[in-house]
């Protein structure tokens, strides 16, 4: 299916708008943008400030934020030298879904904010690379819109804002339009404390009091282009996918409310299975004994995550807490990582230790804030060639062979086994 035709903008005719689109497009391809670091200052360039600490931010000191990326740095390579590798082969396989490499688009809340029908351009994006994409309860494009932009592997994220009932409806819709696995997100017993988000007024700008946007207007006037086009876009009022019976779908001011009164526990696994039939994984796991109670409640994979270091501050980065998890499930089940990921080396590191695949948030939500699908295509690509390039130097011809041999952690993560608290 062909892309959506981009939505002309209030105060700019065809031509202004072709040329703005053109202009975005041939700035995330200059020889200039070589990383998702340089991906991250053009959206900072173009997004408000208070939508572009959004992206950026995590909670409270943003300690675990800064460790899910130093982790990284710690785990050096071990490489197989003068070996010639004539082609590389990342390919592979997850939960059944044929991928181009291991990777998946992380679910990220809110896209429409950072650009028009963000979902939609992501899912885009994604299925063009051939690579998965999960879509967030917390979304402002429908179900439907992403499922019919996209040819691609479509994971859906599940929180239970607006009740049991909505979660049904919405996971109906899903199954639907072709979204194959259920993520359900376990570490999100309240909203975590993104202190930037409240700096900036996010929850005012979000929410329906006029009056309380006021005193952030001149911060977002001076990004007049991504106004316009947020104006164009619907404003992101609701969310399409949680709709309350009897209500209509939930007021996109009432989410972190709701949020916190919809935590999702282990007794909730017994009705969600019998609702989904397909494969569930278990995203926020960070602990062996999490691990195994998401293996006993039927997971076919789980996700090693933090929240990108956006809920609970001074938890282990997860390419440290990777290992543990691996090891308590013993491949009963695939296991994925999701955090700090800016660079295909940090992709290899990952599957070295025992990841089955990874998941991007920030690296590809940059690309989204600064270009719409060209920006996160151009995220993937470099993720693509970076990855390509690491298993060249390493002397490792596709993805199938990387294994612990070829890192070295320090010895300083190994721990003692600790005692179950089950």
């Amino acid at each position: 299916m062909s892309p959506a035709k981009p939505i002309p903008q209030p105060g700019l005719c065809g031509s202004r708008w072709r040329e703005a689109m053109t202009r975005e497009e041939q700035r995330v391809s200059s020889p200039r943008v070589v990383n998702i670091g340089d991906l991250r200052r053009l959206a900072q360039i173009r997004l408000p400030r208070a939508v572009f600490d959004y992206i950026d931010g995590g909670a409270e000191g943003e300690i675990t934020l800064r460790e899910n990326c130093r982790a990284f740095e710690e785990v050096t390579f071990r490489p197989r030298n003068a070996v010639a590798v004539q082609s590389t082969d990342l390919r592979t396989t997850v939960l059944g879904a044929k991928l181009s490499m291991p990777l998946v688009l992380a679910p990220v809340g809110f896209s429409r904010l950072i650009y028009p029908r963000g979902e939609v351009r992501a899912a885009e994006a994604a299925a063009k690379a051939q690579i998965g994409y999960v879509l967030t309860t917390i979304s402002g494009s429908a179900l439907e819109d992403v499922g019919r932009s996209s040819t691609g592997c479509l994971w859906y994220q599940l929180y239970l804002v607006g009740g049991r009932e909505a979660a049904e409806a919405a996971l109906e819709r899903a199954r639907a339009v072709g979204f194959r696995v259920l993520a359900i997100t376990i570490d999100t017993g309240t909203f975590g404390f993104r202190e930037r988000d409240i700096r900036n007024g996010a929850g005012a700008l979000i929410g329906s009091s006029l009056r309380a946007k006021v005193r952030f207007l001149p911060r977002v006037l001076t990004h007049p282009l991504w106004l316009a086009r947020f104006l164009r876009d619907g404003r992101m009022l609701v969310l399409p996918n949680v709709v309350v019976p009897g209500r209509g779908p939930l007021p996109l001011a009432e989410t972190q409310a709701s949020l916190a009164k919809s935590v999702v526990t282990w007794e909730d696994f017994d009705w969600i299975r019998k609702v989904w039939k397909g494969p569930i994984v278990v995203k926020g796991v960070l602990t062996a004994e999490d691990a195994r109670r998401s293996l006993d409640h039927g997971a076919a994979g789980v996700i090693v995550s933090n929240h990108g270091g956006r809920q609970l501050d001074g938890v282990a980065a997860t390419l440290r807490a990777l290992g543990e998890v691996v090891k308590a499930v013993g491949g009963r089940a695939e296991v994925l990582l999701d955090g700090g990921i800016r660079r295909g080396g940090d992709i290899a590191k990952a599957i070295c230790l025992g990841a089955r695949a990874v998941l991007v948030g920030r690296a590809y939500a940059y690309g989204l804030g600064a270009a719409g699908t060209a920006g996160v295509g151009r995220a993937i690509e470099i993720l693509r060639a970076d990855l390509e390039r690491a298993l060249r130097l390493l002397g490792c011809s596709s993805i199938a062979e990387l294994d612990r041999s070829y890192v070295d952690v320090p010895a300083s993560w190994a721990t003692e086994p600790r005692k179950s608290l089950s």
